[in-house]
This record gives structure tokens, C-alpha cells and sequence, in this order.
């Protein structure tokens, strides 16, 4: 895709860091991206970037089972529950 308007990155253990850090400000920097979810695999937590209209990004942590992430970049939203709906975590 040329110029997508959301991103949504799973975060793998071995690249954590980087995925956070170099690639998410990589993310930020492309003009078309109006959302950037990251997404962890092994806990209930998405870092949810929207940017705002003087180009400042506002961060948002979610970690509620009932919590909804509305995305209007797509005019839709997503639910937790459904996120991690058949995924095994480690007790």
C-alpha cells in the first residue's frame, strides 16, 4: 500500500523495542498515517496514536477488557474483548 491511513503493529517479544521505539516514530513520520495501534501479544495492552490536527499524536493506553478504540480514520471501532477474544495468554 502507497499511502495507508492506519497501521496496526503486533508486537513481537524479540522486537519490542525496536517496534516502539525506531519504527513506530517511522510510522509517525509518514504524512498519510492518521492512526498507529501497537498491539501486545502476551497481555491485554494497545498503545493507541491518533494524530491531531496541528500534527501532534496523542497516545492513548488501553488496557480495559471492556474498552473501545474508536478508529474514524476507517470510521469504525474496535473492541478489546474482540482483540484478544481467542488469544491465550500466559497466566
Amino acid at each position: 500500500m502507497l499511502n495507508p491511513t492506519i497501521v496496526v503493529e503486533v508486537l513481537s517479544p524479540s522486537t519490542e523495542v525496536y517496534d516502539r521505539g525506531d519504527k513506530a516514530e517511522f510510522y509517525r513520520q509518514h504524512e498519510a498515517i492518521r492512526e498507529l495501534l501497537l498491539v501486545a501479544q502476551d497481555t491485554k495492552w494497545i498503545a493507541h496514536y491518533s494524530r491531531q490536527a496541528e500534527g501532534q499524536w496523542l497516545v492513548t493506553e488501553i488496557t480495559e477488557q471492556d474498552a473501545v478504540v474508536d478508529l474514524p480514520s476507517i470510521g469504525c471501532t474496535l473492541r478489546m474483548a474482540d482483540v484478544y477474544a481467542k488469544v491465550k495468554l500466559p497466566s
